[in-house]
């Protein structure tokens, strides 16, 4: 059975109600449970010409939220008694940070979210869930 469980998220409630199914089934089955946040790099959507002062406070705001984030991971696998890590990756392509990940910490299944868009919403903004399934393969459960 899984030993080890990513638990992606971006600190939505669908991310969140994935992250206590994983840490859930995890506990059900004795695994222990990793969670990740894949941030994009700054370099990739903030102008070079950002004064320098307005940039670290950008970055600090994503660091505190990407702190939460992960606090929250770490808190409900600690009220389920699952170990856990956490681990804040940077990827221009947020699933194919997911994938490496899983990869590179032996994960053997991902629990991730599916946020439910449908219609040309989910033409345009595309689903990340959809593109880990796509290009993976370690299984993945995909929570509703």
């Amino acid at each position: 059975m899984y030993k080890h469980i990513l638990l992606p998220t971006d600190g939505t409630e669908f991310c969140e109600k994935a992250v206590r199914q994983g840490v859930a089934l995890a506990k059900l089955i004795g695994a222990r449970v990793t969670g990740v946040t894949v941030t994009t790099p700054f370099s990739s959507f903030v102008a070079p010409t950002i004064p320098s002062d307005m940039f670290e406070r950008l970055r600090e705001s994503r660091r505190v939220a990407v702190n939460e984030v992960l606090a929250s991971v770490e808190a409900t696998a600690k009220a389920s008694g699952v170990p856990c890590e956490t681990i804040e990756v940077e990827d221009e392509h947020p699933y194919q940070g997911i994938i490496n990940t899983a990869e590179s910490k032996g994960c053997d299944l991902i629990v991730m979210a599916s946020h439910g868009r449908r219609g040309m919403s989910a033409l345009v903004v595309g689903s990340e869930t959809q593109k880990v399934v796509t290009h993976t393969t370690i299984p993945v459960l995909v929570c509703r």
